[in-house]
């Protein structure tokens, strides 16, 4: 790996590549011109799903339909396989890459979303053996912009596992069966030993640049046992606090609308 960020800081324009899925797309449409190309798929220790006891750790090289087939990710993180299940179709699952899925910052895939909503990590590798652990949370800075720096390489993403966790993950597509999403919405809850809300997440993809965590709208419902009128009322709270952009899947109006139900089928799945 280290050889890896030496390539990428002695080539300050070259590429990384594993699945292609994105970078392909930008060589054809001209938008990137690298004088060299490095490809991850043959770099050890990028491909595995481990389990410990306090982390699910996936692989950078890891494909989409990897994640979404795997039983511990279904068992640990069942939102992640739900929402890695939902991208495209089963050709481009089988060729993207999670790495590459988060280092591409798409604004309206679904799984950033969802790996913010579990608190996951990204753990990365630089140059004379540094690295960082960037929460997903903060990861995507702008549309198709992250932290990482141009020597940095994804190691793997990591989650914590939370006795009790209860998470969910819904996408509404305005357009055809295999198209990104208008509105995702991950959700998140850990009940406490009574019962009540001990935490809750709430993360809102596709509707800006980012994806939205609404700590704010769901602080009311912590402490407190959940309800449908809680619910309703945090999924007011999360459609009125966000600002969502208008484009080819929806106005800004038609999305705040969305937002409100689907959070609010979201926090239904969590509490089922």
């Amino acid at each position: 790996m280290l050889e890896t960020c030496a390539l990428l800081r002695s080539n300050r324009d070259a590429r990384l590549i594993a699945g292609g899925t994105a970078v392909v797309l930008m060589l054809r449409q001209r938008l990137i011109d690298p004088s060299l190309l490095i490809g991850l798929r043959r770099v050890p220790g990028l491909d595995s799903i481990t389990a410990a006891s306090q982390w699910l750790s996936i692989g950078a090289a890891v494909t989409l339909q990897q994640v979404a087939d795997s039983d511990r990710v279904r068992a640990l993180a069942p939102s992640l396989a739900a929402a890695c299940q939902e991208v495209g179709n089963v050709r481009v699952r089988n060729r993207a890459t999670l790495g590459g899925n988060l280092a591409e910052a798409d604004y309206a895939s679904d799984p950033p979303a969802v790996l913010a909503s579990l608190g996951a990590v990204v753990c990365t590798a630089a140059p004379e053996g540094g690295g960082r652990r960037i929460p997903v949370s903060d990861l995507i800075t702008d549309y198709y912009t992250t932290q990482l720096t141009s020597d940095e390489v994804v190691l793997r993403v990591e989650v914590p596992l939370i006795d009790g966790r209860r998470s969910a993950y819904v996408k509404y597509r305005s357009r055809s069966s295999e198209d990104r999403p208008c509105v995702g919405v991950a959700a998140s809850l850990v009940p406490d030993p009574q019962g009540w809300v001990a935490s809750l997440e709430v993360v809102v993809g596709a509707v800006t640049s980012t994806p939205q965590r609404m700590t704010t709208a769901t602080e009311g419902v912590v402490g407190a046992r959940h309800d449908e009128a809680r619910a309703g009322a945090v999924a007011a709270a999360v459609a009125a606090a966000i600002h969502p952009i208008a484009d080819g899947r929806g106005s800004a109006w038609y999305r705040t609308q969305v937002i409100e139900v689907m959070v609010r089928r979201a926090l239904a799945m969590v509490v089922a």
